[in-house]
């Protein structure tokens, strides 16, 4: 009876590992595919964060209208 219970506790410890396998795959997976975009959000917020003041006055430089023709531009209406 005793080795019956062993076995149950092995088997379970089995089943937790392939568990975390699984989640950690299925982790590696997404950083892989999304891996640009999370680069580009942390580089963005970086930047604002760091005061790269060479964007922001670049961003100040032009007027509200410039900003509404740009957007235009590229598609956003």
């Amino acid at each position: 009876m005793k080795k019956l219970r062993n076995r149950k506790s092995g088997q379970a410890m089995t089943e937790y590992i392939i568990i975390v396998v699984i989640v950690a795959l299925a982790t590696i997976a997404i950083l892989a595919i999304f891996s640009d975009t999370i680069r580009a959000k942390f580089g963005g917020a970086v930047a604002e964060l760091g005061g790269d003041n060479a964007a922001k006055d670049a961003a100040l430089d032009r007027s509200s209208s410039q900003m509404m023709k740009d957007l235009d531009k590229d598609g956003f209406k």
